[in-house]
């Protein structure tokens, strides 16, 4: 049996271990990317230390995939978290779990995951060549022949596609896939940005800009739909952001698309019922009965949000505590476990963390990640329309689809 000559189509996380599974199995491999370095996301993945994938078991992470997490069950089973961990473990790249089993390198360095990676690619024999953008599958009798780019024509007997989405662009993620996929007669699930910051209509989320809350529930509303995550968020100058709203985010894109009106209440206080959280509050003014109002909710809240609760209450600052009514009083304790804000737009799809959307999955196998249409071309990673939570699972979905193909682009 002779080797197959597999060429692979970008040189990020689902790409290297392709390419790496596919040579380890006796195929030439060539990887074709078209920077002049390879695994460019995965570098600045984390805020530049990659969570690489998650500590937690397979149901949860099928479950961290919204709807199309069971797509990605075989593909888990075939090269799971443990697996990923003891390949970088062999390779000399210790990790380590953080809260919400978050799994980072022990150096907190991205660039060591990414070179771990190439050294391993390297290792199974894969060859590399820079600067080459792929422009087209040739496809002859509905099977694969090669692929044409920037810099010639390339021959094979199996092609991965392994592109990314359109996220962080200047990494070389453009949504070059998408278009080679579509002319070579797949379905594209129009791509649109998730794990994505929120604008608000909302101004006054320019003056507490840049502060966390942790702890706090955050409920999206569109229609009949309802969403809700409890732990951390962040303000910033367009609206909101951090984990939990990032979280929120594929669904907020998916209606905003759609032309729906879509509002967000955050819960301040999610411990406490409205009748608990009035009695703290009584507790509160007792304490600080001679103080004005603005001075009487430090032990509550974060000092930059109080004048904004207390504009929104329509109450005055300068109101002594011992004067405020039981109504007044219950409008506070209503607007902390309701603070209501309308979102008018995801942030631009180039900075999101990752993109929905893509090659639709009813045409591809699950079980080997190869087209149903075309015999010979693969697809693994975020080219796919597949989107993950925070927390490690979107670089594992590529690092098991990317391995899938592999390994089953090397079968007769």
């Amino acid at each position: 049996m002779g080797r197959s000559n597999v060429v692979v189509v970008g040189g990020g996380a689902a790409g290297l271990l392709a390419a790496a599974y596919a040579a380890n199995r006796n195929a030439d491999v060539l990887l074709l990317e078209k920077n002049n370095m390879l695994a460019c996301k995965i570098r600045i993945s984390g805020k530049g230390r990659c969570n690489l994938t998650n500590a937690t078991d397979l149901k949860d992470f099928i479950d961290s995939y919204y709807d199309n997490g069971k797509f990605l069950y075989p593909a888990l089973i075939t090269f799971s978290n443990q697996d990923l961990i003891r390949l970088l473990f062999d390779y000399g790249l210790e990790t380590k779990i953080e809260r919400g089993n978050r799994v980072f390198p022990v150096s907190d360095n991205a660039d060591h995951v990414a070179e771990t990676l190439i050294k391993f690619a390297e290792e199974q024999g894969v060859r590399f060549r820079f600067n080459t953008k792929v422009t087209k599958v040739c496809v002859n009798n509905n099977c694969v022949i090669g692929v044409e780019s920037s810099t010639g024509y390339y021959p094979a007997d199996k092609v991965i596609i392994t592109t990314g989405g359109a996220s962080y662009p200047k990494t070389g993620s453009t949504g070059d896939g998408y278009e080679i996929a579509k002319m070579a007669g797949h379905t594209i699930i129009e791509p649109y940005p998730a794990l994505v910051g929120l604008k608000t209509s909302e101004d006054w989320v320019k003056d507490v800009s840049g502060l966390t809350l942790k702890n706090v529930s955050v409920t999206i509303y569109c229609e009949n739909e309802v969403r809700t995550q409890f732990g951390e968020m962040e303000f910033a100058h367009f609206g909101v952001t951090g984990p939990i709203i990032l979280t929120l985010s594929h669904y907020v894109s998916l209606w905003l698309r759609e032309n729906k009106k879509v509002t967000l209440t955050i819960d301040l206080k999610p411990a406490l019922s409205e009748l608990q959280l009035d009695k703290r509050i009584q507790r509160d003014f007792q304490v600080y009965q001679r103080k004005q109002l603005k001075n009487g909710l430090n032990d509550l809240l974060p000092k930059s949000l109080i004048p904004i609760i207390i504009g929104l209450s329509g109450l005055k600052p300068e109101k002594a505590i011992n004067q405020i009514t039981k109504q007044e009083r219950f409008q506070l304790v209503h607007l902390l476990k309701q603070l209501t804000l309308s979102i008018k737009a995801p942030r631009p799809i180039s900075t999101a963390i990752v993109t929905a959307g893509g090659v639709e999955l009813k045409e591809i196998n699950p079980k080997t990640m190869e087209s149903k249409l075309i015999s010979g071309l693969y697809f693994a990673g975020e080219v796919l329309d597949i989107d993950g939570i925070t927390g490690g699972f979107n670089l594992q979905a590529a690092f098991s689809t990317g391995v899938l193909a592999g390994i089953n682009a090397c079968k007769e």
